[in-house]
């Protein structure tokens, strides 16, 4: 397990690593996260993360390369589209750790787990990150932790998650831990002039995930999906920043599991949710991108990028952070988990995530009663550290 392994998945040279209950691919370039296989070794696995479909094609040489690679997860700083410069720099879409090369730096096997560090120097940006990626034997999760030094202005970051949806309406039921608001982004995110379409009211302040307003008056419920063929949207969402363990969830009953994602809502405020449902029809989209959703746990204003996020802005008139400010060496960590969770019939969509004992269990209960509990370190969010993997390097390291 301590050798290090590398492959071509799905046209792109990945890291390999993997215990009982996950086995994953986590590609140097971007350092995306897919395929992911939960339970690798059970007669029904796992595998909720998307792949784009023009992974094996030859793509226009303006492609960036986060668009070309695009598949699972992603660490993003600066988050968004970044076409403003911001103090005199032009960043990259979603940013040099979405796009550049990743090199390994240090890695660590025992019977409990492993892990792999990562890191890049940040040209644009100017500063360096270092990533690392965790692993626990009996555990349907993943703990990241991304650890950026020598930062000289505030930051965005996020993660970007795109899941690959079942093809029947509605197969996903989408959930989130308390909200202190969400709107829907000011304009249309795509139009006829670009050669898409985009179904939401711009501009809405949301009240209700069930009742969104659409462009023709209608009403859209959001906590379902996959809804609302031939459209790409974007939605909002700010967590109550008063809440101990932010989370995100999507249920698929008729498949037995959850996916589900852990952070600290201080270091990231908000959930941009984008549908992504045939609604682009410019290459390398042409109309197939469909059934998938980003649930993107960030801080930022919407999918605009670091500019318009580190500046006041229409959310933070509402108190919710769109920034984050390094210490006095430069350094912010963001440390997050995502796992699944198998689920017995009847458990219908998630209503609370809790840590449980000494954090190192965690409920989901769903909102017809039935409960699921698994073994996952919530403390890590705090701590930043495994208490199994005692090597694993420190945010300072």
């Amino acid at each position: 397990m301590n050798e290090l392994r590398t492959a071509s998945v799905y046209g792109r040279q990945s890291f390999l690593m993997g215990t009982d209950c996950v086995e994953l691919a986590l590609t140097v370039g971007g350092g995306h996260l897919a395929p992911v296989t939960f339970f690798p070794q059970e007669a029904h696995p796992i595998q909720p993360y998307a792949v784009a479909p023009w992974w094996s094609e030859p793509l226009a040489p303006a492609t960036p390369p986060v668009i070309a690679t695009l598949r699972g997860d992603f660490f993003c700083s600066a988050f968004g589209a970044n076409a403003e410069a911001c103090a005199g720099r032009i960043l990259p879409l979603h940013g040099e750790t979405a796009n550049g090369t990743w090199h390994a730096v240090g890695r660590g096997s025992s019977t409990a787990g492993c892990w792999l560090q990562l890191d890049m120097a940040l040209s644009a940006q100017r500063g360096r990150c270092r990533a690392i990626t965790a692993l626990l034997r009996g555990q349907p999760v993943i703990y990241q932790r991304h650890d950026l030094t020598r930062l000289t202005g505030p930051i965005n970051p996020g993660h970007h998650a795109t899941l690959a949806f079942p093809a029947k309406p509605g197969a996903g039921r989408l959930s989130f831990s308390r909200l202190q608001c969400a709107f829907t982004y000011r304009e249309p995110i795509e139009g006829p002039e670009t050669g898409g379409r985009s179904r939401l009211k711009p501009g809405a302040a949301i009240t209700d995930l069930r009742k969104v307003p659409c462009v023709d008056g209608s009403l859209t419920d959001l906590t379902r999906f996959p809804a609302r063929r031939g459209f790409e949207d974007l939605v909002l969402l700010c967590t109550d920043p008063t809440v101990d363990l932010a989370w995100s969830a999507v249920t698929f009953p008729e498949q037995g599991f959850v996916w589900f994602t852990l952070r600290d809502p201080r270091r990231l405020s908000c959930t941009l949710l984008w549908f992504s449902n045939g609604g682009r029809d410019y290459p390398p989209w042409n109309g197939r991108h469909v059934n998938v959703m980003g649930i993107e746990d960030m801080t930022g204003y919407f999918h605009v990028g670091l500019a318009a996020s580190s500046r006041g802005n229409s959310l933070t008139e509402h108190g919710v952070r769109t920034s984050l400010d390094p210490d006095r060496e430069g350094r912010v960590s963001i440390p997050y988990i995502q796992g699944v969770a198998r689920i017995p019939p009847g458990f219908d969509q998630v209503a609370a995530i809790e840590a449980l004992g000494q954090g190192d269990r965690i409920l989901l209960r769903a909102d017809s009663g039935s409960e699921v509990a698994l073994p996952c370190h919530a403390e890590f969010l705090e701590t930043g550290q495994i208490p199994e993997l005692c090597h694993l390097p420190s945010a300072s390291g």
